[in-house]
């Protein structure tokens, strides 16, 4: 019975919906971050958005505050669910590998030191961008050499487009197409958390009227002192995580760049190879098409890329026929070279 790819998929995501949706392997993570948003706005809602409504007299301020924090806590779960439930741009592993190169192997040398001519593949090459070369590696695992600004994640286990960060809040990895959501997700959050804590506040102003001290109106509304807290704290995490993210978009470049790449070994910091000045880049990331997935995870898989499957499961037959191949070389040079040493040998 023919399967579809998202059964034979070799990385570690998980699906729902037969492929139509795909999470990270850590999607469980998800519930932690659904209950940090649902349960504070919940709370808001029942006390402080309630307080608010009878100290404004039922009128349409009292309405507004309501809707609003409904309407953009539904906006911000949108955001999450589009940013962990989509494909952030997975380069699909490779079913015909790049044929290897003979290159001459110092360690598979015989006795009198003769390099054995070994099928290997240069583990990194330079393509040009902008003008500027730039060094890609080859992925032995998807067996391809990955694009620019595309990195191999370790959690999910693909071969990722302008990989920025694997998120373990939203359980997902963060790359060329689901960038934008990401962003709006946290910059969002950030505009939630500013709101409910201003709202929170004023309960607590207009408690403090009636009651006369700020204590009493603590002790009148708890929850609004809670909130406050809690919006504060969380609003570190977002806010300044939307910073970051704000300058990234403005230089054009990526968490995995900024953190972890070096210009060629040298120390350096890698040239800006990708800016385009900033409001072009901006214009970039908010105003592009999202390109569409290379994947069909729902598609039936054909009997050729089910097989290559299997091989790449096994790991070990091509492995062996390469070991073999190699062996055949070695065995062959040395025969080669006691027949020349014979020759010589006659000759003299």
């Amino acid at each position: 019975m023919a399967k579809r790819q998202y059964e034979v998929w070799q990385g570690k995501n998980k699906f729902i919906f037969k492929g139509r949706l795909i999470f990270g392997p850590d999607a469980k993570s998800l519930i932690v971050t659904l209950l940090l948003i649902i349960v504070p706005v919940i709370i808001f809602c029942t006390n402080v958005a309630r307080n608010l409504f009878d100290e404004t007299s039922g009128n349409i301020a009292g309405y507004a505050i309501l809707m609003v924090t409904v309407v953009f806590t539904i906006y911000v779960l949108v955001l999450l669910l589009l940013t962990s439930a989509r494909d952030p741009g997975i380069v699909p592993r490779n079913l015909h590998p790049p044929t290897e190169e003979i290159c001459y192997d110092s360690s598979a040398s015989i006795d009198i030191g003769r390099q054995t001519p070994t099928p290997r593949l240069p583990p990194t090459k330079e393509v040009i961008v902008n003008g500027v070369p730039v060094r890609v590696k080859y992925c032995i695992t998807c067996q391809l050499y990955r694009p620019p600004r595309c990195s191999h994640c370790s959690v999910c286990d693909n071969c990722v487009e302008r990989f920025d960060h694997h998120c373990p809040w939203v359980g997902q990895c963060i790359g060329l197409r689901n960038y934008r959501s990401f962003f709006l997700f946290i910059s969002s959050s950030t505009i939630l958390c500013i709101f409910i804590f201003a709202m929170s506040a004023l309960n607590i102003k207009f408690l403090t009227d009636d009651y006369g001290t700020v204590w009493k109106a603590i002790k009148e509304s708890p929850l609004s002192l809670v909130l406050m807290v809690y919006c504060f704290i969380f609003l570190w995490f977002v806010g300044g995580l939307t910073c970051f993210h704000l300058y990234l978009i403005g230089t054009n470049q990526t968490t995995c760049e900024t953190f972890r790449i070096r210009y060629q070994g040298q120390g350096l910091a890698r040239p800006r190879v990708y800016d385009r000045g900033c409001f072009n880049n901006f214009r970039q990331v908010f105003c592009s098409k999202i390109k569409p997935s290379r994947n069909n995870f729902h598609a039936y898989v054909q009997e050729n890329e089910t097989g290559f499957g299997r091989a790449m499961n096994s790991g070990g037959d091509l492995e062996g026929n390469r070991r073999e191949k190699v062996e055949d070389d070695r065995e062959i040079g040395g025969d080669l070279l006691k027949i020349s040493q014979r020759r010589e040998a006659e000759d003299v």
